[in-house]
């Protein structure tokens, strides 16, 4: 440790390696570091913060498995740091001073191969509170394309952190704008991480790179959504954030798996100080553990993520003794953890709900309950696996499917048991059973609604799809018009419009229902594929081919789509061409029927 010590020649090289990044011009951060007037200035809060650990920002405590990117002050460089505040903040030998890091105005990556902005910006006033928005950013890809890597630029804006997903579908989009403002309030359920990949921005983290080898699949009509934490200040600010995408010329050669543990069983009494949630899961198979993502909200307390191997020996995966809402986002291990299977995982979440919480958004503390809003709870973990094959892939991602059904049902049985003749509660509880194909048991629930006063699409529709699936398609009909009636810019309530027209018989009203769902929606699968069946039943042959060869187009992956543009090409007399769509489907997948059915037909006309 040296006696005396200067900017120069001793805090500088510090603050150019940890907090350059973010403090300097145009970043995030409130003030610049680059010079000693500008450090001096900020002297007092430099050491404070530093030696609360509270800059640089980074929650984990030191485990026994390292983590990647920790941005985390040794003790000597605090105490460096503190020794030159307390010596009266001495500037030192100029020439003692390294040349700061360089930072491009530009793409840290280069100019990337496709860059979406929001459509209109969120206009952020001077305000008390802190402001959590999701914003939507379309993308214009004709095919799917491949992202290797990410840059995320907040444009100036001050931008605490920022989780990025996506939205295949056009409900965000009918979302974006409603209250008159860009983008949306709220934290969306129906958002996905795209291939298995967490996409987390913070101050600091710069260029988030998909591992070698997984780089994730965009397809076209899907949109990314941002969902951004932004510091009011004592100006107007227009928040629109930049999102660069860096394509891959080759294909993912292994795709990680995100799944999600947690509990929705969170009803937070106003005071309670250390309220427990928890949860556990054993591992199926041998998996491999690349990362994890912790998240709760303002209430969360400390975390904790285990591991009991088979053996009985017990280790700490993650520990974050102080949360903090504001500085989320993935941990990526060093060295991915092997996971045997019978290996259980278990995270434990505490909550303070009390006064003596400075980050409670309630003043005096309330109850609080599970949901998306931020003033709601959640308690979730995230994690990114790495399976053995495809097929423990699939079954891993539908254990998980399973299991947030059951969270749902939990849940939304807990709420209308308090609360019976919430109507907001019975649609929950009906549309949870629905997606858990419980469907006679969901329809009570979704009439209950109805008579509580639900005037939602989802709702009917819900109550449709029940009813369809319990082929009562003369029933269903009328809760689907009433659904699209409710909600004309939503595709999907116009496509189950016209699937149930269809099975009815009634072609011409059908195809017109899937004709608006692609008028809102023209990158829309199904829909595609729909129209095309009702066409070709009617003998439009060439009409029917255009939409599934665009169907074709979308979905150059499904084994499907190719051989239902396969059968169509036969249908239109041209074989041969027929021929190389079902050999592309039986490439993706050997055991297709439908294209092996086509196959043996062609072989039958003497196509080989």
């Amino acid at each position: 440790m040296p006696g005396r010590v200067t900017f120069n020649e001793h805090v500088a090289p510090i603050l150019y390696e940890n907090c350059a990044s973010c403090h300097r011009p145009g970043e995030v951060a409130p003030f610049s570091l680059l010079s000693y007037e500008d450090a001096k200035a900020h002297a007092a809060e430099i050491g404070r913060e530093t030696l609360a650990r509270q800059m640089p920002p980074w929650l984990p405590e030191p485990g026994e498995f390292p983590l990647a990117g920790v941005r985390r002050l040794s003790d000597a460089q605090i105490e460096t740091i503190q020794r030159w505040v307390k010596q009266g903040m001495a500037e030192g030998d100029s020439g003692a001073r390294p040349t700061p890091q360089s930072f491009p105005g530009g793409w840290q990556l280069g100019t990337p191969d496709l860059v979406a902005t929001t459509a209109t910006p969120y206009v952020l006033e001077p305000q008390a509170n802190d402001v959590y928005r999701n914003l939507v950013l379309r993308t214009t890809v004709p095919a799917a394309r491949f992202i290797r890597a990410m840059e995320f630029r907040t444009n100036g804006a001050p931008i605490h952190h920022a989780v990025i997903r996506v939205d295949p579908t056009s409900a965000s989009r009918r979302r974006d704008g409603q209250d008159g403002q860009g983008g949306f309030e709220g934290m969306s359920w129906n958002l996905v991480d795209p291939d298995g990949q967490f996409l987390g921005w913070a101050p600091g983290r710069g260029v988030i790179e998909s591992p070698a080898g997984m780089a994730w699949r965009l397809d076209p009509g899907t949109d990314l959504v941002v969902e951004v934490h932004v510091i009011p200040g004592s100006a107007t600010v227009s928040i629109a954030p930049t999102v660069g995408l860096h394509f891959s010329e080759t294909a993912p050669t292994r795709t990680p798996v995100t799944v999600k543990m947690g509990s929705k069983l969170i009803d937070i009494p106003a005071g309670k100080s250390d309220y427990l949630v928890t949860d556990s899961w054993e591992v199926p198979f041998d998996l491999t553990l690349m990362s994890v993502y912790p998240h709760a909200h303002f209430l969360g307390k400390d975390m904790q993520v285990s591991a009991t191997f088979p053996d009985g020996s017990v280790k700490t995966l993650l520990r974050i003794p102080r949360w903090d809402f504001h500085w989320q986002q993935d941990y990526r291990f060093v060295t991915p953890l092997a996971l045997p299977r019978g290996t259980r995982l278990t995270m434990r979440y505490t909550f303070d709900n009390s006064a003596a919480n400075p980050s409670n958004p309630n003043r005096p503390p309330a109850r609080v309950q599970a949901g998306p809003r931020s003033i709601d709870e959640m308690a979730e973990l995230g994690l990114q696996f790495l399976t053995a094959s495809p097929a423990d892939s699939a079954t891993l991602l539908q254990l998980f499917v399973e299991r947030e059904y059951r969270a749902n049902i939990a849940m939304a049985e807990y709420r209308v048991q308090t609360d019976p003749e919430n109507a907001e509660n019975r649609a929950f509880l009906g549309g949870s059973l629905v997606q858990a194909e419980r469907f006679g048991e969901a329809i009570p629930h979704l009439e209950a609604a109805v008579r509580l006063g639900d005037a939602t699409a989802s709702t009917q529709g819900d109550l449709g799809a029940a009813l369809m699936a319990l082929g009562r398609a003369d029933a269903a009909l009328g809760h689907f018009r009433r659904a699209a009636a409710l909600a004309p810019t939503d595709e999907v309530m116009q496509f189950n419009l016209g699937t149930t027209l269809g099975a009815l018989a009634r072609t011409a009203e059908a195809e017109a229902a899937f004709r608006r769902a692609l008028s809102l929606n023209p990158d829309y699968v199904d829909a595609h594929v729909n129209l095309g069946v009702s066409l070709l039943g009617r003998r439009r042959v060439d009409e029917a081919l255009t939409h599934f060869a665009r169907a074709a187009d979308l979905r150059p992956d499904s084994a499907r789509m190719q051989s239902n543009l396969g059968g169509a090409l036969m249908a239109a007399g041209r074989p041969r061409e027929a021929l190389a769509a079902v050999r592309r489907a039986l490439a993706l997948e050997p055991a297709h029927a439908p294209a092996l059915d086509n196959l043996r037909r062609l072989e039958a006309m003497g196509i080989r």
